[in-house]
């Protein structure tokens, strides 16, 4: 079976309606390769690692959540940026990459997953929402329990995620509100505050987060950007490819941030 990249990416858009958001960069299909699609290689960020592995998976196109092309970046075809796009180009692969737009999918997207793997289950209705473009998801523990402390919340991620987590626990009491957003979403953090959460998930923690969570009372964890964010683009590609006929294959390229 096979489709086209025309076709491909109104599938895509339709899906993700990346037109809904304000994003760092362009969505949708960034490098233009070959017209007739019939594999599909996921994966987090288009590195030169998941190009080349997508090239030996015969590949037609990619699929990433972490683009080329951002926002204020040096335009210039030099360096890595050149070696990236050199092996797109030179083997013809088309590269579809969205941004918030997998984060923010309700049942696909980045968050919609780790909720998932974790679970984690969103509050019903506007109130399962938080956070610039309402990207953070807030909700609780699947049945509606509660984790007995912070540390036993991050211990349980530690053991789905396979990796460390950076825990800052500003007092040890039941955690039954938790809130989360994949990646480097730390700036969201004073808005789960503000949503009521005991706990905020996300990949990275900055300077300030820590002062927050103790003098807020609300625990932060720090699981990793890649480990929070590689479960939407293979959700996606997947649920796409089945739809349109194609192959798919979710290629992880470790990444210990």
């Amino acid at each position: 079976m096979s489709t086209t990249r025309h076709e491909l990416l109104h599938a895509l858009d339709l899906l993700l309606a990346p037109g809904r958001f304000k994003d760092y960069g362009p969505n949708g299909l960034q490098v233009e390769g070959r017209t007739v699609v019939r594999k599909i290689v996921s994966g987090v960020t288009a590195s030169r690692a998941l190009i080349e592995a997508a090239i030996g998976a015969e590949a037609d196109a990619i699929f990433v959540h972490h683009g080329l092309f951002w926002r204020g970046q040096d335009g210039r075809v030099t360096g890595w940026m050149k070696q990236r796009l050199g092996l797109l180009l030179g083997h013809d692969i088309n590269l579809f990459a969205y941004h918030l737009p997998l984060d923010a999918h309700p049942e696909l997207g980045n968050n919609a997953q780790l909720g998932l793997k974790l679970g984690l289950v969103a509050h019903a209705g506007p109130g399962g929402r938080f956070g610039e473009q309402e990207l953070g998801f807030i909700g609780t523990q699947e049945g509606g329990g509660s984790f007995d402390s912070a540390k036993a919340l991050a211990t349980h991620v530690e053991s789905v995620l396979k990796r460390p987590v950076t825990l800052v626990e500003p007092a040890q009491r039941a955690v039954s509100n938790i809130a989360w957003c994949t990646g480097g979403a730390q700036g969201y953090f004073e808005a789960a505050i503000a949503a009521g959460a005991d706990a905020f998930i996300t990949g990275e923690i900055s300077e300030p987060q820590a002062h927050y969570a103790r003098e807020m009372g609300v625990a932060f964890l720090a699981c990793g950007h890649h480990a929070t964010e590689r479960y939407g683009a293979p959700a996606v590609a997947a649920h796409v490819a089945a739809q349109l006929g194609l192959k798919h294959e979710f290629i992880d390229i470790d990444n210990p941030a």
